[in-house]
């Protein structure tokens, strides 16, 4: 018996050996659990399964039997629910909800009544209860003008459909054969050609429905499909050159974009500097940086006067917060019949930026236009005036 001080108070008491082995058995590592014991446990849980399923179902139809309700309503649930099941699978399949009118609205161009037919064939074999899209998209798969399809059921007979297309934006030369090309590569083929849609040329052959491999191709075909619809109308052909991804408007005017990126925002930017009467006669506009974009001037052009052009220009330049639409008015006079002084390039040099007479960045010709402040102003403005060119008509048939 401890008879000390610190032994009274139950301070470094001795522990009694019985309770000292339990807390050494505690503190033994647990052996791990082997894996052939876990799948062991797993296979006596699923054989014990059946049985514990037995036990309840026996457990219901007791409680069922002890209480007259619960056991008619048990026996009715049980006979209606094969009846209910079935009548709903035949009421999905009958001509009670048929499909018998189709009204398609968006689709346009030569396909346009070829895919009105399709989807018209497609949709009279659904009914409304069992409207099914990826077999309506299948019957269009043929035309790659189609990027989706809307589809709205109107009960009892009725299916709408929106046709949602992808235009073209360029037409690609590939050894003297042409054919269109949506913005994000996909082939359309040559019946959806236009005579506005700017020029571009590639070396392997196109087929419709396959989508344009070629990363350099693709980046151009990008910066058009972003071209805000008045600069769009304006665009001529695109190249690569020495500045990159060019863009060639009416007259001769040449704008580098360098590459792929930011392309509303470039857009936006070379909207400002066409419009700004500064930049009139000028034969290039280098829009790589959009907040520091500058038009360039060929050998033998005298620029306009700098002197009281600021306040002049700014009367004049749209605002930041207006839209593109408020750009053409600029932009007709900035890229029409007035610049056709500006050197004009001949095919077999499209693929050389430098061409003779025309100085590039660093001459004493060029000088930095107005544009946009920042790159999330310059994209808001460059989208919204993007917005409505590559939205489908809303007119509608009904079959």
């Amino acid at each position: 018996m401890d008879r000390s001080f610190a032994g009274r108070l139950g301070i470094g008491a001795v522990t009694p050996p019985a309770r000292r082995e339990a807390r050494r058995r505690r503190r033994k590592p647990s052996t791990p659990v082997a894996s052939g014991s876990r799948v062991d446990r797993a296979l006596a849980l699923l054989w014990r399964l059946p049985g514990a399923l037995a036990r309840a179902v026996a457990a219901l139809w007791a409680l069922a039997r002890a209480h007259r309700r619960l056991r008619i309503g048990l026996i009715a649930a049980l006979i209606a629910a094969p009846a209910l099941g079935g009548g709903w699978l035949w009421l999905r399949h009958s001509s009670l909800v048929a499909v018998r009118e189709v009204r398609i609205a968006g689709a346009h161009g030569a396909d346009a009544s070829a895919i009105d037919s399709a989807l018209t064939a497609a949709a009279r074999r659904m009914s409304t209860l069992d409207v099914r899209p990826a077999v309506l998209r299948t019957a269009v798969a043929a035309y790659p003008i189609v990027a989706r399809l809307d589809v709205h059921a109107s009960f009892p007979h009725s299916l709408s459909i929106r046709v949602v297309e992808q235009p073209p934006v360029a037409a690609v030369d590939v050894g003297g054969a042409r054919t269109a090309v949506a913005a994000d590569g996909i082939v359309l083929g040559p019946a959806h050609l236009a005579g506005s849609l700017p020029a571009l040329s590639a070396a392997a052959p196109l087929a419709p429905g396959e989508r344009v491999r070629s990363p350099a191709l693709l980046a151009a075909l990008a910066v058009l499909g972003a071209a805000p619809a008045p600069l769009a109308a304006q665009t001529e052909r695109a190249f690569s050159g020495s500045k990159g991804l060019t863009v060639v408007l009416h007259g001769g005017v040449r704008a580098y974009f360098g590459d792929g990126s930011r392309p509303h925002a470039k857009w936006l930017a070379l909207a400002r500097v066409l419009a700004d009467p500064s930049s009139a006669g000028a034969a290039y506009v280098d829009v790589r940086v959009p907040e520091r974009a500058a038009a360039g001037f060929a050998a033998g052009v005298t620029p306009p006067a700098i002197a009281g052009a600021t306040e002049e220009g700014a009367a004049s330049t749209p605002s930041s917060s207006g839209s593109s639409q408020a750009l053409a008015e600029g932009l007709s006079a900035a890229v029409g019949t007035g610049r056709s002084s500006a050197p004009a390039t001949g095919s077999s040099g499209e693929h050389e930026a430098g061409s003779s007479g025309e100085h590039e960045a660093g001459s004493s010709g060029e000088h930095e236009a107005p544009s946009s402040s920042g790159e999330a102003e310059a994209a808001t403005g460059g989208e919204a005036a993007a917005a409505g060119a590559g939205e489908a008509g809303t007119g509608e048939r009904s079959h």
